[in-house]
């Protein structure tokens, strides 16, 4: 409990000194810029090289998390900031960039947006990071009710700052609407701009010959992707519960198998050690999970949002969710998590080996999945995503006189 008191009150003392610093930068005229606040980054990336191949006249900053500065700095217009008090003037910088900048486009949930207010010209556009939802988040993440009432209200704050939210369904629209309690009218269906990756047959191709020629090995076999979702609790001590010398003296004959652990992960072992002739380790932050999937011929997962984008390719996958239960009750996840998953449910490494050996696969309700979740991600989201945003708001200003 005092420990909640003491992360309060840092978080309020915080947002007070954004506020007034903002509140001053207010006072300049907004310019023709675009800032991008960046977790993730690869909606973000699609969404900036649209506005460089439309020839959008604008100046963008991009505000980036130390994960995904690298991503940016050789290839944009403005200046590169990292996002983070500890670094003083960087920070100070970017307030200055978020309170002057005409279109702000973020990926994530981020709080300081809980102590702005911004000018009624400016639009903020929240591209998010998955396409789909398996896990809980926003006002319907169960941890929600643990948190305080002041807690609570600082998210609403957050969540009433989304002018528009990008979707590539209807279903993920009904999701966000209630995780982040807004209006249809804040729903933008333009389709979820990194899918457009997967409509592209020459960057899929290079992708995979790029990942080939630095490992050799994946050409030879068939390829598993096994690729969990991070646990909070191991990520300075993870425990790999798939059992891979299992599924190596079982499968490795046909088979193949890239581990692909969050790169957050301390002391995980190197299973390509374990494992050489089975397991490539590809964890590090220099392989795009895009990358990966267009080389796996099959994925292996949990809780993670990539099989949406997996399914675009309609290739099969397993869900191995080993602890369910523990995960419903800590996290949650969306209701009926296990009717509505694309490929069998499993617990143990067993069923895998089965699966595989018995080839248990139904593509029917692959793309039934793709389908649902994909709607309006048809190759072309990131055009559609700037052509309404920028030459609508172009036609807007213009017939006003500006």
């Amino acid at each position: 409990m005092l420990s909640q008191m003491v992360r309060e009150l840092a978080i309020c003392f915080y947002l007070l000194i954004f506020k007034c610093l903002f509140s001053i930068f207010s006072l300049v005229p907004l310019q023709n810029k675009t800032t991008f606040v960046i977790s993730f980054g690869d909606n973000s990336q699609y969404v900036y090289e649209e506005i460089c191949r439309q020839k959008i006249p604008m100046n963008v900053v991009f505000l980036c998390t130390k994960k995904t500065l690298p991503k940016f700095k050789d290839n944009l217009e403005g200046t590169a900031i990292l996002f983070e008090l500890s670094h003083l003037i960087p920070w100070v910088r970017a307030v200055f960039h978020l309170a002057t900048s005409r279109y702000v486009f973020i990926d994530n949930y981020f709080g300081f947006l809980a102590a702005v207010t911004f000018k009624k010209e400016v639009r903020c556009i929240q591209l998010w990071h998955a396409s789909g939802a398996m896990k809980k988040f926003g006002l319907e993440d169960a941890s929600v009710k643990t948190r305080t009432e002041k807690a609570k209200q600082r998210f609403l704050q957050v969540y009433s700052k989304f002018d528009q939210v990008v979707v590539g369904s209807d279903v993920m629209a009904e999701i966000f609407m209630k995780s982040f309690h807004l209006k249809k009218e804040n729903i933008l269906p333009s389709g979820i701009p990194k899918t457009d990756f997967y409509f592209n047959e020459e960057a899929k191709e290079k992708a995979v010959g790029s990942l080939i020629q630095k490992h050799p090995i994946l050409k030879e076999k068939k390829v598993i992707l096994y690729a969990p979702t991070y646990r909070d609790y191991e990520l300075d001590h993870f425990n790999l519960v798939l059992e891979i010398e299992k599924m190596a003296r079982e499968l490795a004959a046909e088979y193949i198998l890239i581990l692909r652990l969050h790169p957050a992960i301390k002391n995980k072992g190197d299973y390509s050690i374990r494992c050489p002739n089975f397991v490539v380790d590809l964890s590090s932050n220099q392989y795009e999970i895009n990358d990966l999937l267009v080389a796996a011929d099959y994925l292996i997962t949990d809780y993670s949002s990539i099989p949406y984008e997996f399914s675009l390719l309609r290739k099969p996958m397993i869900f191995f969710p080993y602890d369910l239960e523990e995960y419903k009750r800590e996290r949650g996840v969306v209701e009926e998590f296990e009717e509505h998953l694309p490929g069998p449910i499993v617990r143990d490494t067993e069923s895998i080996i089965d699966i595989f050996r018995n080839n248990r696969f139904d593509l029917n309700i692959v793309e039934y999945y793709c389908e649902k979740w994909n709607q309006y991600s048809k190759g072309r989201s990131s055009q559609n995503l700037v052509q309404h945003i920028f030459t609508k708001d172009h036609h807007k200003t213009t017939s006003k006189g500006y």
